[in-house]
């Protein structure tokens, strides 16, 4: 999981806060998807498709597959960066992910997330990502 093959990427930076630890310090496991979200809105927005702009459009995209790889754990105090990178968009959005260390490029964590578009309305899978998602993306690739 890596920048290659990219269409879009950005990243955020975090903090670690200590209600996200547990009482080693140790970042829960569980939060990882909330950091991995951070990015992923970011980089919606950076062609106008986040989560609002998706429901106004008539579809939802509910996350069908994450998986995350558990390198190193992060702390409380601990700065780290979040890359997202788009990797697809013509039958998904399936987003990459490397978390690291601030202060020390140090790898901690890679993910992958998948999501698919549902129609609002019926409710119904679309197994051809709808045309608006293109006609964004066209717009700043």
């Amino acid at each position: 999981m890596n920048s290659k093959g990219a269409l879009l990427s950005t990243h955020v930076e975090i903090d670690i806060p200590f209600h996200d630890c547990d009482p080693m310090n140790v970042v829960w496991h569980g939060n990882y998807a909330r950091y991995l979200e951070v990015a992923r809105c970011e980089l919606l927005r950076l062609f106008d498709y986040d989560y609002i702009q998706m429901k106004e459009s008539g579809y939802a995209w509910p996350i069908v597959d994450m998986r995350i790889k558990y390198v190193s754990s992060a702390v409380f105090c601990q700065k780290i960066r979040v890359d997202a990178y788009l990797k697809e968009y013509e039958t998904r959005l399936r987003i990459d992910y490397v978390i690291t260390d601030c202060q020390t490029a140090q790898k901690l964590t890679k993910a992958t997330t998948v999501q698919v578009a549902v129609d609002v309305q019926t409710h119904e899978l679309q197994y051809v990502s709808p045309a608006v998602i293109s006609e964004k993306l066209h717009k700043v690739i």
